[in-house]
């Protein structure tokens, strides 16, 4: 069976909304390496309407030599209510029906890695619907500040196994959880 990942840069109040408004230079070269090594496993992206929107403009039209090429050429299927196909951007496919019985289909196709990428509200509901195995958060040393959306506003009480955890030069904290 195949491994449904996420990862989501986060601010030590917990921000996950545009990290490139207040991740500054806290990116050092071991976070870029350590994404890389996700990249290499993934075979499958999952994606919101939201973050289908600006990457297919951010990575469609032209983009960096490191995320550009993965993203520009990896499947895409697209959790959206309202978007309509075909998609415009390369490989990029609207998710047919419901979400959890097309992930769930999918987890049991051969593959490598699915990584669920520009997606809060998609991470939330994967994570909490029992089908995410994997959350990283890249918890990267800076308050953001108000107005920004955070990962959870659980009601109920969500008990995490640490996977790994992991610390770099620049003081950012890598952990990955799973359900318990």
């Amino acid at each position: 069976m195949r491994k449904v990942t996420a990862g989501l840069f986060h601010s030590i109040d917990g921000a996950v909304e545009a990290p490139d408004k207040w991740q500054f230079d806290a990116f050092d070269d071991e976070l870029g390496a350590s994404l890389g090594r996700t990249l290499q496993v993934v075979d499958t992206v999952i994606l919101g309407r939201v973050g289908y929107e600006a990457w297919a403009k951010d990575f469609g039209e032209g983009s960096d030599d490191f995320f550009g090429p993965f993203i520009n050429n990896v499947p895409k299927f697209v959790a959206t209510r309202t978007l309509k196909g075909p998609l415009g951007w390369q490989n990029s496919t609207i998710i047919p029906g419901d979400l959890d019985a097309f992930v769930r289909d999918l987890k049991n196709k051969p593959g490598g890695e699915i990584a669920v990428m520009g997606g809060i509200s998609v991470v939330r509901h994967l994570f909490l619907a029992g089908l995410l195995d994997e959350l990283t958060l890249i918890t990267h040393p800076v308050v953001a500040g108000s107005g920004y959306r955070h990962l959870f506003d659980a009601k109920d009480t969500v008990r995490l196994a640490l996977i790994r955890s992991e610390t770099t030069s620049k003081g950012n904290v890598v952990s990955t959880y799973g359900l318990k």
